[in-house]
């Protein structure tokens, strides 16, 4: 068995309030997927998600708390993000429209724009986004 220091990590968010909260709701259940920029996978050079694959949950202090399984990897452009999606991010999310809202001005904000390296990126109905599904496998014991 793959000790969880061996995992490649599972990052919500940049650290701080916003990342605090997903990780409580991936703790909860609550979040059972997420998407990121197809575009920002091909910047930083990670490899996209693979179903089966684990990782570990880091908190914004960049310990991790939990660890969890991938059970689906869709890459789809951001028009095409369907209810049940936008619903199992476990942000209280009504609609698509509000879920996209959302993502949008995280996704235009400056952390976003400089790890890209595009001070003027946006999103439109043909961004290709990468849709995953999981489900947390362990909660490691705080330190």
């Amino acid at each position: 068995m793959t000790s969880h220091e061996d995992l490649p990590p599972a990052l919500f968010a940049f650290p701080g309030p916003l990342r605090d909260a997903l990780v409580a709701a991936v703790l909860s259940g609550e979040k059972t997927s997420t998407t990121g920029l197809l575009t920002e996978y091909e910047v930083v050079g990670d490899p996209l998600p693979v179903v089966g694959e684990r990782m570990a949950v880091m908190d914004s202090a960049e310990r991790p708390v939990a660890v969890l399984e991938v059970t689906d990897v869709r890459v789809l452009p951001l028009a095409e993000v369907d209810l049940a999606h936008a619903l199992d991010e476990g942000e209280g999310y009504a609609s698509v429209a509000e879920w996209r809202a959302v993502h949008e001005r995280y996704w235009h904000g400056p952390q976003i724009r400089e790890v890209l390296g595009d001070p003027e990126f946006t999103v439109a109905d043909d961004t290709m986004v990468v849709a995953e599904r999981f489900r947390v496998v362990e909660i490691l014991p705080a330190p």
